[in-house]
Formats: structure tokens, C-alpha cells, sequence
């Protein structure tokens, strides 16, 4: 009776094949691993792009600074110099 037992428990729950559930662990770790990385691949690119926008405003702020710190004229009345 008990071998009748164990029989139908196999045949209704077969033995877990530990070797191919690893296999499989192992994979679905390797594609996440894979996925994550070229997110962050995808990431610093974009970092880097901007990273040359902030460095091309900057660059451009500056050339306009150098304009702005140009001498002006003064507004209003001037008072002449005595010579």
C-alpha cells in the first residue's frame, strides 16, 4: 500500500530537477544583469549630452559677460573735467 502511495505521489508531484531550476535562476540573473547595465550605458549617454549642453551655455555666458564688461557711457548729465 505504501509503495501504491509513493508511486501516485511521484507521478502526481515529479522530483524538482535542482541542476535545471539553477540553469534557469542563473539565466533570468544574466539577463537582468544584462538589462541593468545597458540602462545605465543608456544613462550616461544622456549624462554626457548634458553635460555638453551645460558646458556650450556656460561657454556662451561667458562670451556674453566679456561683452557686457565693456566700459559704458554714463547716462544722464556728466560732469565736464576741469583741465
Amino acid at each position: 500500500m505504501r509503495a501504491f502511495v509513493a508511486i501516485r505521489q511521484l507521478l502526481t508531484n515529479p522530483p524538482i530537477d535542482r541542476i535545471a531550476e539553477l540553469q534557469k535562476e542563473v539565466r533570468e540573473l544574466k539577463e537582468y544583469v544584462e538589462e541593468v547595465f545597458t540602462d545605465y550605458n543608456d544613462i550616461n549617454e544622456d549624462t554626457r549630452m548634458q553635460l555638453e549642453l551645460i558646458n556650450e551655455s556656460l561657454a556662451e555666458l561667458q562670451a556674453k559677460k566679456k561683452l557686457d564688461e565693456r566700459p559704458r557711457r554714463p547716462i544722464g548729465f556728466v560732469k565736464p573735467k576741469d583741465a
